[in-house]
C-alpha cells in the first residue's frame, strides 16, 4: 500500500515540472494598424547577460490574401555593465508556414528556416547583412546602443492566410563589450505591450499544483500509509 502511494506521488511530481511558455501574436485582415512591442533579454549557452537588452515594435500595415506587411522599429536598450553592442538581426516563427519574406530598411537581408546560435532553427529572420542561409548575423550594420533602426517586412504564404500567428521571438547581438570574453549572444522576446490586437501566452505540458499543495498531498499519503500499517499491527 505504502509503496503504491509513494509511486503515485513520484509520478505526480514527474508531470509537474515547469511547462514551457511562449508569447504569441494572432493576426488577421482586421488587425491592420495594430502594434506590438517585444522586449528581449540577452544570453549565451552559459546564462543570461546583465545589461544586454533590446526591443522591437511591429505594426501590421497591410494584408492581401497571401501576404502580411509590417513596419518595424528595433531599439538597442543595452546598459551598464555593457559598454557596446550591436543588434544585427531579429526574427520569429510563423504559423502557417511562410513561402517567402522580404524586408527593407536597417534589416534588409532575409533568411528562412535558418539556424540561430543557442536557439535552433527559426522560420524567418531579418538581418543587417550577411548571407541568406543563416540567422547568426553578419555584416557590420545594425543598431548600436541608444540607437534604433526601422523599415518594413512582408511575410508571404503559398495559400490564402485568413489568420496568422507569430511566436518564439529572438534578437541577435554582436560586437558586445563589457561582458568579459563574450562578444556575441542572442535574446528571447516577451510581448510587453500592444495597441489593439490579440496576444496570448500558451503553456505546454500539464497544469501543475502549487508546491505547497504538493507537500500537503505527500503528507496526506504518508499519514494514510502509517494509519494502514497501525491497523495491520493491531489486528495481528
Amino acid at each position: 500500500m505504502m509503496k503504491r502511494m509513494m509511486m503515485t506521488l513520484a509520478a505526480l511530481t514527474a508531470v509537474t515540472a515547469a511547462p514551457a511558455h511562449a508569447d504569441v501574436i494572432s493576426l488577421n485582415s482586421g488587425s491592420v494598424g495594430q502594434s506590438f512591442t517585444i522586449d528581449y533579454n540577452g544570453y549565451t549557452g552559459s546564462g543570461e547577460i546583465a545589461g544586454l537588452t533590446g526591443s522591437t515594435t511591429l505594426t501590421l500595415t497591410a494584408t492581401t490574401a497571401n501576404s502580411y506587411t509590417f513596419s518595424y522599429t528595433a531599439n538597442n536598450t543595452s546598459s551598464a555593465p555593457i559598454t557596446d553592442s550591436r543588434i544585427s538581426g531579429f526574427g520569429f516563427d510563423v504559423d502557417p508556414t511562410i513561402s517567402g519574406a522580404t524586408s527593407t530598411g536597417t534589416f534588409s537581408t532575409t533568411a528562412l528556416s535558418a539556424n540561430v546560435p543557442n536557439v535552433g532553427t527559426v522560420d524567418v529572420c531579418f538581418k543587417s547583412g550577411g548571407g541568406t542561409n543563416s540567422c547568426a548575423g553578419g555584416g557590420g550594420g545594425g543598431v548600436s546602443i541608444g540607437d534604433n533602426g526601422s523599415g518594413t517586412l512582408t511575410l508571404s504564404f503559398a495559400a490564402a492566410a485568413t489568420s496568422i500567428s507569430l511566436s518564439d521571438f529572438f534578437v541577435r547581438y554582436q560586437s558586445i563589450a563589457g561582458a568579459g570574453a563574450i562578444t556575441s549572444a542572442v535574446g528571447t522576446g516577451t510581448i510587453t505591450g500592444s495597441s489593439g490586437g490579440t496576444t496570448s501566452t500558451s503553456t505546454g505540458g500539464t497544469q501543475v499544483p502549487e508546491p505547497g499543495m504538493l507537500g500537503l498531498f505527500g503528507l496526506g499519503l504518508l499519514g494514510l500509509g502509517l494509519a494502514q500499517r497501525r491497523r495491520r499491527t493491531l489486528a495481528a
